[in-house]
Order: structure tokens, then sequence, then C-alpha cells
């Protein structure tokens, strides 16, 4: 098949471009700008295009599809062409379900959380080598891509985000996957500028529990309110299967798992992630892999990129970059850290990068979120508010939004770096929280202070 991508350079598209590239699909595509890993990617392979920018010229009626990213506007000039061909054009979400609709889906949704199970459970099952298809959003260690689609596979594994499908297709992408078994982690209002109020978002995954197939499984985590709601009000005809945090305790800064076959020391740690634990074991329990050899592989599960990720330490002193960005993932990671480490202080760093953070009606939804940190520092530039054109956002809006009297604010990326390289940071924790990088700050730079 002749398969042409709009958008090529995203995470989820040039992991899709790649799969299907080793599966003996003939690939194109187009991007106005793509980074690495992305581009260095997708070169290695021979599908980088030789120019950046839309060429309309790239659309022929020799295309079995398009397939169309997010990133793309409604009046992209290949977007156009492509409909005026009468071309196929899926969004990608709309054509994994297409590439798996003849197998066992099993889609892993939630606020929070989603990529973290899904790569526990792909950790687990690789670690057994059962083979299964999968899509997830975060490089995984023993892993050449994040997405792999095969023909023989019984099993694929989605991460199924909330968020619009494409330009053209504003359902959000899980309700489009059809799930024979699913799980729902936890809701937390996000995502503004298309969900403009609570009640609008949480029906999306209100919607999701009644797209689970006639007879589908769904686990769910019970001691979030609102999840346990609406799975247990669905008159979906489903099979209903609850998760909690299990019993662990913490011994020199190690997380122990409490199990039948004794206490499992862990290598990620918070209660956040003990509730993963909990929602991958029974996700992979209805894949086939029983409770002991279950165990036996989240072991050694060190966690998914860019959640919560160790990037240096010594005796004294601990770093981790984390994507939290949403409020209750900031208050969960920050608690998390202080917890594991409670005899250190904490210096935690939070990055104001989103759309949704960086909207003043959304900015109070963070009070209390850095709550467990000895020093608390934010950071946002007025510049990329100007750029999402959002309401310019004033410091003293910040100190009122996170209700905390001594929380530090930077708006100049410079200043916060001279704050960081000039901190004593001796028998601390230092937690980067962000989805970006501090207006260019180096984190190989930052080892360096550990």
């Amino acid at each position: 098949m002749k398969i042409h991508f709009i958008a090529i350079g995203g995470s989820a598209m040039h992991n899709l471009a790649l799969a299907l590239y080793q599966k003996g699909y003939q690939i194109t595509g187009s991007d106005d700008t793509i980074h690495d890993p992305s581009k260095s990617r997708l070169a290695a392979k021979g599908l980088l295009p030789q120019e950046f920018g839309w060429f309309e010229e790239k659309i022929t009626s020799d295309l079995d599809a398009v397939i169309l990213g997010m990133h793309a506007k409604e009046d992209n000039p290949e977007l156009l062409k492509a409909q005026e061909l009468g071309l196929k054009i899926y969004s990608y979400p709309e054509f994994l379900y297409e590439q798996s609709k003849h197998k066992t889906r099993v889609v892993i949704g939630g606020s929070h959380g989603k990529t973290t199970i899904t790569s526990m459970i792909l950790h687990v099952l690789n670690y057994h080598d059962r083979e299964v298809d999968y899509m997830v959003g975060a490089q995984l260690e023993g892993f050449d891509t994040m997405v792999h689609l095969t023909e023989e596979n019984e099993f694929i594994v989605l991460e199924g985000d909330e968020y619009l499908s494409s330009p053209i297709d504003r359902r959000p992408k899980f309700h489009l996957y059809k799930p024979n078994i699913a799980l729902l982690s936890g809701i937390a209002w996000d995502h503004i500028n298309v969900f403009p109020t609570y009640e609008n978002y949480v029906e999306q995954f209100s919607l999701f529990i009644d797209s689970l197939v006639n007879g589908g499984i769904m686990v769910y985590n019970e001691e979030d309110n609102e999840v346990k709601r609406l799975v247990e009000e669905s008159t979906n005809s489903i099979k209903k299967y609850p998760y909690n945090t299990p019993e662990y305790f913490i011994e020199d800064g190690v997380t122990y798992l409490s199990t039948p076959e004794g206490d499992l020391p862990l290598e990620v740690f918070g209660e956040h992630n003990l509730q993963n634990i909990a929602g991958a074991k029974w996700i992979c329990q209805h894949m086939g892999i029983d409770e002991e050899d279950f165990y036996e592989a989240i072991a050694s599960f060190s966690g998914a990129s860019k959640r919560l990720e160790k990037i240096a330490e010594s005796n004294s002193t601990v770093a981790f970059k984390d994507f939290a960005h949403s409020p209750s993932k900031v208050k969960a990671t920050t608690e998390a850290v202080k917890n594991q480490y409670s005899d250190r202080k904490l210096l935690a760093c939070l990055e104001l990068h989103t759309y949704s953070s960086l909207n003043e009606e959304f900015l109070t939804e963070y009070k209390g979120a850095l709550d467990a940190a000895d020093t608390a520092v934010v950071f946002y530039s007025p510049h990329a508010v100007k750029i999402k054109r959002l309401k310019e956002i004033s410091e003293e809006q910040i100190f009122e939004a996170f209700q905390r009297k001594d929380l530090i604010v930077y708006t100049k990326p410079e200043d916060f770096k001279a704050f960081l390289f000039n901190e004593d940071i001796s028998n601390s924790a230092l937690l980067l929280m962000s989805s970006g990088n501090y207006g260019g700050l180096d984190f190989d730079e930052v080892k360096t202070l550990i």
C-alpha cells in the first residue's frame, strides 16, 4: 500500500510511519518542521522529507490512503488536494482501528498514568516474550519504535488519549478504538482549549466507557471518585474490575510492594505508580499473565521516558525530570518524591507550558499542588502566553493560584537557570516538572550539579 503522512514529524505519527514501513508499506510524508528524535529516526529509514513544507504535488490519485496528523490545519494544501481527489483520509487513531479491528483491543485511558500503565503492561509482556501489537506515547527501553503492527498478533495494546483525532475529526482519539478490554486510571480536567468545562471533559470518559464492545472488560481505579461513579453508573453490558493502591512500605529510599510471594523491591515509587501497577496487573491477567509472573517482571520496570525519570544521583542528591503539567499530576509527583526522600530537602520546579496551564481561569486548579516541596519554583514564559494568544498572566496571579507565600516565580530562562545553578542542592531531591524545557535548559548540564 502507498500511504502519505501529512505532519509526519509528530511523536505518534512518525512511529506509525516507521511501523508501516517495517510492515512493507510505501511511505511518504510532509511537515513544516521536524525535530529529533523524529528527524533522525525518519532519516535512518529514508523517510525524512527532502525539504520542509506542504506540497500538494505529493498528493496523487495512486495513493491508497492519507493519514492526517493533528499538527496540520484544516486549510493545509495537501489535505485540500486529497479531499479534491476523493482519497481516503484517516486520522492516526482511525487508521490504528482499521489495522486492529480483527484483534483483541486493549485500551488504557485516563487523564494521567496512561503512558506509564501502557508501558508497564508492555514491559511485563516483553519480559515473558509475549508478542503483541502496540502504540504508546513514550520511548520504552527494549523497544525500537513505539508503534508495532503485525498481521498475526492476537492483542494490540493502545494508549487511549482523550485529545482530538485530527483537524477534521474532532472526536477524542480513544472514542475510535472500540476496546475489548479497557482501563481508566483517573479523571482531572485538562485540554480546556477543547473541553471548556469540567462537565464536557468528564463526558468524554463516559462515552469511552460506553464504547467498549458488548461483554467487554473495564478495569478502573475505584479511588478516583469520578472514575468510580462513571463506571459503576454505566449501563453498558461490560464486566467491571476495580483496583486501588496495594499495600507497600518505604525503607532506606526503596519502595517495597507487599505481595503473596513476599515484599518486592520496586524501581518506581509514589502512590500513583503503586496504583498504576495494580491496574496493569489486572490487564496483564486478562491477557494471560498470572499474578506470580507479573510480579517477577514488574520488579525490573524502571519507568517510561520523561515519567519521573531519574537523570542523576550521588550519595546525597538525586534529580528527576517529569512530564507532569496538570495540577493533579504535579501534586502527586511532588508528594511521591517527598515521601520517597523524606530525609532530604525537596526543590520542586514547575514550568507552566501547556495551553491549559497558562490559562488564567485554569490557574486556580493549581492550589496546593506544590505544598509538599520545601522550596517551590514556578517558571513561565510571557512570550509563550502571547504565542498561544492567551490573556497576559502576572506573577501576582501565579502566587494567588498556588496559595504559597514563599513561592519563587521566574519568567526569564536565564534567571531560572542562574537560580538553579547557584542553589545549594546537597542532601536534596531536585524535581523538574515540565512538558517543555524551561526556555532552553540543557538537562545534561543539570546532571553536573549532582
